[in-house]
């Protein structure tokens, strides 16, 4: 594409200004980003705080129905003692041993089975103030970051306007040169950028010494494409 110098430097103006328009229109602010993410993060702990909220929860109900069963068998073993005193027939104190023995029996496996209980909600326990202070940590952070898009959306929004500039631009570029310009902007998302060194502005590709060289020896009113994007390239 020919093109004369002082030309080809605005139109690597309208093509940086366009492609960093495009970025802006496809990728969402990095503070939106950072937002989005820990408000799910939080709502992911919010949630597994509930969770563990409730596993307390019915820990603490299975106390409760042990040592419910613990007061009965204990009322059982007590009737069971004084029946035993007054008692004389060997049948009915045969049935009274053998009660007392069940109820010793299975209140000593309650006993075992609410100290395991109470080991377990003080890890449940723990676990919830875990989680606690992890919400709590994860809310300001959200608040933080609402503050830091808040302020980027800001100056995002008082930023100048650049479509008066790029009118502009393209109203002192050739017809022809912006036809193609926007052919192959619209194939490979850049169209014109600069070359830099033994580097492609486009696609960042470090060309090889027989590219580089046939860059640098085209004529300057020429703009050569890169070998492997097909960016126009300004020198």
């Amino acid at each position: 594409m020919k093109l004369d110098v002082e030309l080809q430097q605005k139109l690597l103006e309208l093509a940086n200004i366009e492609r960093s328009l495009g970025v802006e229109v496809s990728q969402e602010l990095p503070e939106a980003r950072e937002l989005v993410q820990l408000e799910a993060q939080l709502d992911r702990t919010r949630k597994a705080a509930g969770s563990a909220r409730m596993a307390v929860d019915d820990m603490e109900l299975e106390i409760l129905r042990i040592q419910s069963d613990e007061r009965k068998l204990r009322a059982r073993e007590r009737d069971d003692k004084a029946q035993l005193t007054a008692a004389t027939d060997p049948d009915v104190r045969r049935d009274l041993e053998h009660d007392l023995y069940a109820a010793k029996s299975r209140i000593a496996d309650l006993m075992s089975e609410l100290q395991e209980a109470h080991n377990q909600i003080h890890a449940l326990r723990n676990n919830v103030e875990s989680h606690g202070a992890q919400v709590s940590e994860l809310e300001r952070k959200v608040e933080a970051a609402r503050r830091e898009l808040d302020s980027a959306q800001a100056a995002h929004e008082a930023r100048p306007d650049s479509s008066q500039r790029l009118a502009e631009l393209r109203a002192e570029l050739p017809a022809e040169v912006l036809a193609e310009y926007d052919s192959v902007r619209h194939e490979n998302g850049v169209g014109v950028a600069q070359f830099t060194n033994r580097a492609c502005g486009g696609c960042y590709i470090q060309l090889p010494p027989a590219s580089v060289n046939h860059i640098r020896t085209t004529s300057e009113t020429l703009l050569p494409q890169c070998p492997d994007c097909g960016t126009y390239l300004v020198r």
